[in-house]
């Protein structure tokens, strides 16, 4: 079929472009490093002219950071509960009926509020292609990982932390990166990290990884995968799950084992999700709610 609308997962190191026909096919792909905060400046609408130029002069729809303060332009967050619907009723509109950019989501205020750019789309994609339930635990890891629940294909609620940045921070900023060497790997390292990470007191255990390399306890090249386990498996922790519980998880490698691993030593079963192709189908879904209304493509 005839290429449709170019689809953008742009997040803050990197983006995922796709060219999709009206069925939500994907016709090609390409990824770079051009991020919102790994090329700035950005020319956003030559980068966008760019882009039609190299894959046709089609409609664009775009979702994550570039929406954001730090984006092209900030759009307003959409509050929980919000499905597809809702979605595509937001799409800002920076071309008219030309290039798009999806909101984010927002819950709670105060301490409990919380927002996600991006992460929405492959949500309830997931849903729409059939790859997760509409009610139902989704775990997205990442820099900052988001867990989600689902209900009715919308997402009713969520929450983030800051479990890889903390690990990044810890490893290249603190008096712990000197014992933080090595490769993270599923492994006894990471398993030990896990077990430790069920005993509650993470900042104590986070200071064990320099203790225990200065007492010759653990060496040095396992402090990573180690601190690792202890992060992960403090966030998994933190979800509750019961014995039985499944959560759906949309991870590319090397998060996707490792969480896995975590999720199943809490006692849950997991179910891996190709986290592109639920973005793929989101924003398709997307796509067919405004075509009828956009300006015919230009690519022949």
């Amino acid at each position: 079929m005839a290429a449709a609308v170019i689809a953008i997962d742009w997040g803050s190191t990197h983006r995922r472009i796709h060219v999709l026909d009206a069925a939500g096919h994907v016709l090609a792909s390409r990824h770079d490093a051009r991020g919102i905060t790994a090329a700035q400046p950005i020319d956003h609408a030559a980068d966008m002219a760019a882009i039609r130029t190299e894959l046709g002069d089609l409609p664009i729809l775009a979702a994550g950071m570039i929406g954001s303060a730090r984006g092209w332009v900030e759009v307003p967050y959409l509050p929980c509960p919000a499905g597809i619907d809702a979605l595509a009723a937001a799409v800002h509109w920076v071309e008219p009926g030309r290039t798009g950019i999806l909101p984010g989501l927002c819950r709670g205020d105060g301490m409990a509020a919380d927002v996600m750019r991006g992460e929405e789309v492959q949500l309830l994609g997931a849903v729409i292609a059939g790859l997760a339930p509409p009610d139902g635990l989704l775990c997205q890891p990442g820099t900052h990982c988001k867990w989600a629940r689902l209900a009715g294909g919308a997402v009713a609620d969520f929450r983030t932390r800051m479990t890889g940045e903390m690990f990044a921070l810890l490893r290249q900023h603190s008096l712990l990166g000197a014992m933080m060497a090595g490769d993270v790997a599923d492994g006894p390292a990471f398993r030990a990290g896990l077990a430790d990470a069920r005993r509650g007191d993470l900042l104590g255990a986070l200071f064990g990884v320099r203790a225990a390399v200065l007492r010759g306890q653990r060496r040095a090249e396992d402090g990573a995968a180690y601190a690792s386990g202890l992060l992960i498996g403090s966030d998994v922790a933190a979800e509750g799950l019961t014995p039985g519980a499944c959560v759906h998880l949309l991870a590319d490698e090397p998060l996707g084992t490792l969480y896995a691993a975590a999720i199943t030593a809490a006692g849950a079963d997991v179910v891996r999700i190709d986290a592109q192709a639920a973005f793929v189908a989101g924003v398709a879904a997307v796509f067919s709610r405004l075509a009828a209304s956009l300006p015919l493509n230009r690519s022949g």
